[in-house]
This record gives C-alpha cells, structure tokens and sequence, in this order.
C-alpha cells in the first residue's frame, strides 16, 4: 500500500494513503463518468486538497488514467482468467458470467466504467475515449487469438469467423453494460446470457 506525504499548509506534511484515495476516485469516475466528476466530487471522496491531488497523481485526467488501470486490475480481472478456460464456449460464458457479477456488485456502481467513459464527449475527453479505445483493442485482439487457437484445436467450425465472432461477444457485453447501468435485473441479463449460449456455434 502506498502513501503519499505532502506539504500541508501549517504544521505537519499530510499523509494519505494514495490507493484508498484512488480506489475512492475511481468509484466517482464509475458513477458520473469522467465528465460528470468535478474535481471538488473527486477530492471530497478522496478526502485530499486539490493541490494534495495535483502532487500526488497529476491532473484529471491523469487520475482518470489511473484509476483506469486500477479499475482493469481489479474489476476486470475476470477477463484475463476467461481467457483461460477450456473451450471457446466456455470463455465466452466465464466472459459474460464475470461481467454481470461485476455489474451486478452491491457495492459498486452499475455498468462498465470504459463504456460509461468512451460516450463522454466534448474536446476535453478527447484522450480519454483514445484510451478507453486502445486499452478495449487490446482486449479484443487477446479474445480473436483465443478464438483463433480453438479453431485451430478443432474446438470452432472452421466457417466461424474468430474475428466477427469476438465483435459479436464484445456488442453483448457492451449491451449488458448498458441495461446494468439502466437498471436491468440479474434475472434479465441471466436470460440474454443463456439466450447466447444457446446459439453460441457448435462443431
């Protein structure tokens, strides 16, 4: 755990713990997306000044950046141990399973944070989407190299495209971000997941 020891205006330099102030930050990012957090939203959930802020991670977004990676780490780590299940159906499955638990936490906001962050618009967030986009390329190419490797291992017809194959499993988990965020039940989402199996392309 990290802390952070920065001039305070009288008396001792303040310290603060810079991951549970990063954690707090990621969760306004989460529910207003990064547009919609102002920075006095982001230092009174971080429990810091603007200038503790600016010292200890750089300017919004930057802290954005960060808290992105943090957010990947943490809430996304599901996607890289799908990666690793057995066949392409059940990546798929452990990918759409991992997701809604994710979306569906008590304790956090709803929806996907790269979802909620890529529709922001105006010149500001410009950086942002560019980033939200390179970090979900990269994300996409891992899942058409899996699916590239089943096919390979005879584990998908040859006639499946991996690559359109990953975009379709991509449009869903995007979808169910949405609905998450609009207030879809876990039963719902459960449905569209068993819908997408049932049609998932067999040898």
């Amino acid at each position: 755990m990290e802390t952070a020891t920065l001039p305070a205006p009288k008396g001792r330099p303040r310290e603060f713990c810079t991951d549970a102030a990063l954690a707090a930050a990621l969760r306004v990012f989460w529910s207003k997306g990064y547009e919609g957090a102002s920075l006095a939203e982001l230092t009174e959930a971080m429990g810091i000044t603007k200038p503790s802020l600016y010292a200890a991670f750089g300017n919004k977004e930057a802290l954005f950046h960060k808290a992105l990676d943090l957010y990947e780490a943490e809430k996304m780590a599901y996607t890289r141990e799908a990666l690793q299940q057995p066949t392409a159906r059940a990546v798929a499955e452990y990918y759409m399973r991992g997701a809604l638990d994710a979306q569906m936490s008590s304790c956090e906001p709803k929806g996907c944070l790269g979802v909620i962050s890529s529709v922001a618009c105006g010149a500001e967030a410009e950086a942002i989407k560019a980033d939200v986009v390179a970090r979900r390329a990269s994300s996409q190419r891992m899942l058409v190299e899996r699916f590239e490797q089943a096919q390979r291992d005879g584990d998908l017809p040859a006639h499946v495209d991996p690559a359109g194959l990953t975009t379709y499993l991509i449009a869903l988990l995007q979808g169910m971000a949405v609905q998450a965020g609009s207030g879809a039940t876990r039963a719902a989402l459960e449905q569209l997941i068993d819908t997408s199996m049932a049609v998932w392309p067999s040898k």
